[in-house]
């Protein structure tokens, strides 16, 4: 990891769905040269003591690419039920020592390590805090929900993800402005949105 303290961080990266909408598995997509999940999991591990990915759908063909990093994969075997099943699969996987848990999409492919040190940096500061994303106006993944949050995100249940528990616990967020979380890679055209805007890949 490139930090130098330890302060009990997870990340867990979630990347079980079926990309459907995009038409082929969009984590194997290569952006400047490199994987998409691979870019993602490089990026959480830069603010996280370690990393999970959740995979699902394509988990044999997705598992591979992650066997020379230190991420550890978690095969949510009930991925179709939707998000909530691979929030829930990540969060069993936590050791004791976790205090505070990081989601992040693993289409979220313009949220950059900076953007991911700037959570961090806040939750450090007050870490029984939900640390979140804010883009437009809504607030969402990437997110840092401290462990006292963990039961409300156990229960989530369905097509459902984080934001039902930030929306509970208003009182103890912290939204930090992060435009690059607004976009997921869905669909081709997004795709082509993306390579068409190198200038807000940023690293």
């Amino acid at each position: 990891m490139s930090f130098e303290s330890r302060e009990g961080l997870h990340a867990i990266v979630l990347a079980a769905g079926a990309s459907r909408r995009f038409g082929s598995i969009k984590q194997r997509v290569r952006l400047d040269g490199r994987a998409l999940l691979n870019t993602m999991v490089e990026r959480a591990g830069q603010v996280a003591d370690e990393v999970l990915v959740v995979l699902g759908a394509h988990a044999a063909q997705l598992a591979p690419m992650l066997g020379h990093t230190r991420a550890t994969v978690v095969i949510n075997r009930g991925w179709e039920e939707g998000l909530a099943s691979s929030i829930r699969s990540g969060l069993a996987r936590l050791p004791a020592s976790c205090a505070g848990a990081l989601l992040l999409l693993g289409d979220q492919a313009r949220v950059s390590a900076e953007d991911l040190r700037r959570l961090r940096a806040a939750w450090v500061r007050q870490r029984d805090s939900i640390v979140a994303a804010r883009f437009g106006a809504l607030t969402g993944p990437p997110a840092i929900f401290p462990r006292c949050v963990f039961p409300d995100l156990t229960e989530l249940r369905g097509d459902v993800g984080a934001r039902r528990v930030i929306e509970r616990h208003l009182s103890r967020l912290i939204a930090i402005p992060m435009p690059n979380a607004a976009f997921d890679l869905d669909t081709p055209e997004d795709l082509e949105a993306l390579s068409a805007s190198p200038s807000l890949q940023t690293p």
